[in-house]
């Protein structure tokens, strides 16, 4: 379900196939990415590159997954958002809840 990729300190997850992030797949994602919080400070990257959609569940994972990530003081960033999900995103106004960058790249150099 998720591809998790190391570049020095920071995991990068993605959805390995799955192209919505939707009330079907939501809960599992959640779950498989909670999981990766196993010591404090961990820096991660979701890469939503291959997402093409998110519905209400979906964004209720990722807020949840962000919770969990700030409860073990790690750093979460998310990029590679498409343009149909990234108006979803301000319609929600989560652009300033979620660190969103451009691409992978720029998340590994906005870590502290």
């Amino acid at each position: 379900m998720i591809n998790i990729e190391k570049v020095k300190d920071v995991l990068i997850v993605s959805l390995a196939t799955d192209k919505q992030l939707n009330a079907t797949i939501s809960q599992k994602f959640k779950a498989e990415v909670a999981k990766l919080f196993q010591e404090p400070g961990y820096k991660m990257v979701i890469d939503l590159g291959n997402v093409e959609y998110i519905d209400s569940s979906g964004f209720g994972a990722l807020l949840s997954i962000l919770r969990t990530s700030k409860s073990n003081n790690a750093q979460l960033k998310f990029c590679n958002i498409a343009p149909d999900v990234m108006e979803l995103v301000y319609l929600l106004q989560l652009q300033t809840v979620f660190d969103i960058q451009e691409n992978v790249d720029e998340c590994l150099k906005s870590f502290k």
